[in-house]
């Protein structure tokens, strides 16, 4: 009992040492007295941008986007893509798949057989635009000054804020430009299997030189997402349009949440259902939990010969069994 006591003595008084480290703080800034200083700060910012060592990168995005773009504008040529006439769901493959996981539209059954229809480059490519601001350190958007700016896709505004130069196909999206304007082979059905694997690694190359540039330049110029919706500002802030719809009843008055962006933001993966060779040829809602995943470029590459990287066989389940009969 009298070690136990002096151990307990002991311990207390180590937990007591370590309690007086502890310091509690309570915020004593006055923010209206720095705010002359903050927006001092900020007028000197763009003496400092555009960061020079950024802009080869955002060089290199800018090209990687234009040549995925026209590959991909070749490769759906040669390869059916479709998409769901209800929802968001595309496929790469001429019949589509019978997996029930369409949510159909508002007020409609749910988690039903999707209906195919064609599909085309926007639904591989999600179109993604901000405001084209006329400055990086310009004044806040308002609600009513919004139409007094262009809206341009998100990567381009971010690379012409790194410091790239434009083109006048840089400032058009895929909704906006034909394939022969985009550089795309006009008769892909004619190239030959060889040809058609060089387009479709040109393409995956594209693909991951334009996912792995942009973290680069969202590490130093920041990018704000809307919480709710998909809404993209390229800018330290966001803006003060009320285009959300999430809360278009309440008392917010359509006002967007904005948080820190990220790679998917701007460029989404679009992910898909994959085929697989040892899968049938329709795939099944019976073998959903058998099939892989895949980004649609991705998948739309290596179904034209394209090897894909290694870090996406986890996800494609290259290696996976079959689904049961």
């Amino acid at each position: 009992m009298a070690l136990r006591k002096i151990m307990w003595q002991n311990l207390a008084g180590d937990c007591g040492r370590c309690i007086t480290h502890f310091r509690f703080y309570s915020s004593q800034i006055v923010w209206k007295a720095l705010r002359p200083m903050i927006l001092k700060r900020i007028e000197k910012g763009p003496k400092n941008y555009p960061i020079r060592d950024m802009v080869p990168v955002a060089k290199n995005v800018l090209k990687a986007r234009m040549l995925l773009i026209q590959g991909v504008s070749t490769l759906i040529q040669v390869i059916p893509v479709v998409k769901c006439k209800f929802c968001l769901e595309v496929y790469i493959g001429e019949k589509g798949h019978l997996i029930q996981t369409c949510w159909g539209y508002s007020g409609g059954p749910k988690n039903r057989v999707h209906e195919w229809i064609t599909g085309g480059l926007n639904d591989i490519l999600v179109p993604v635009e901000t405001f084209c601001l006329n400055d990086k350190f310009q004044k806040v958007i308002k609600h009513d000054r919004r139409f007094n700016f262009g809206r341009i896709p998100a990567v381009v505004e971010l690379c012409r804020q790194a410091g790239a130069d434009l083109t006048t196909e840089n400032l058009y999206s895929g909704t906006s430009i034909s394939h022969s304007r985009l550089g795309g082979i006009d008769g892909a059905e004619s190239l030959s299997p060889g040809d058609l694997s060089v387009v479709a690694n040109g393409t995956l190359r594209a693909w991951e030189t334009l996912r792995s540039g942009v973290p680069k330049l969202l590490s130093v110029y920041p990018a704000k997402v809307c919480k709710y919706c998909s809404e993209i500002h390229i800018g330290p802030s966001g803006h003060n349009a009320r285009l959300c719809g999430m809360f278009r009843h309440e008392n917010w008055h359509e006002s967007h949440f904005w948080k820190k962006a990220g790679i998917d933001d701007l460029v989404p993966p679009k992910i898909v259902w994959r085929q697989r060779p040892q899968d049938p040829p329709v795939l099944s809602n019976k073998g959903r939990e058998f099939y892989g995943h895949a980004p649609a470029v991705v998948d739309l590459c290596t179904k034209a010969g394209a090897i894909a990287p290694s870090k996406y066989s986890c996800m494609m389940k290259v290696q996976g069994l079959s689904a049961p009969v």
